[in-house]
């Protein structure tokens, strides 16, 4: 009867075992895969500084201004009503795609504390490729088209 009440009492232990929830995981590894996340943000908006001829980090005077300002300040560059010529419409739409990834850079650094130095550095310097892809687009001009 021992061994009965023994063998009741493993399948107990191990169905309790099998239907718990597994664990979450540690907070080191939340913290990595968030940073993971922010780092292939940010590379690839140093992709695209690339491919717009910037250089690949902002000037550190913007990262100083930029630093304890909320990113929709970064965002606003052009006067309202700003309209954008065709011909720049491809900076334009990049200056978006930056600014669109600073913003989930943001979010996530946010995510893991305002004293995540490394985190937050990244945010900043996001906002401000943000700032400078914005004033980029907002500065062009249309080409002139080739005479007939």
């Amino acid at each position: 009867m021992k061994s009965f009440a023994c063998g009741v009492l493993a399948m107990v232990v191990v169905a309790a075992c099998m239907s718990a929830s597994p664990k979450s995981p540690p907070e080191w590894e939340i913290r990595q895969q968030k940073m993971n996340e922010i780092t292939a943000l940010w590379a690839q908006i140093r992709g695209w500084r690339h491919d717009a001829r910037m250089d690949l980090d902002p000037p550190p005077a913007l990262l100083f201004e930029l630093r304890a300002k909320p990113l929709v300040e970064a965002r606003r560059v052009c006067p309202n009503g700003h309209t954008v010529p065709k011909s720049c419409g491809d900076i334009c739409v990049l200056a978006e795609d930056i600014c669109d990834n600073a913003e989930r850079i943001c979010t996530v650094a946010d995510e893991l504390g305002k004293t995540d130095q490394p985190a937050q550095e990244k945010c900043t310097s996001a906002k401000a490729s943000c700032r400078e892809a914005k004033q980029r687009c907002c500065n062009c001009t249309p080409t002139p088209e080739p005479a007939p």
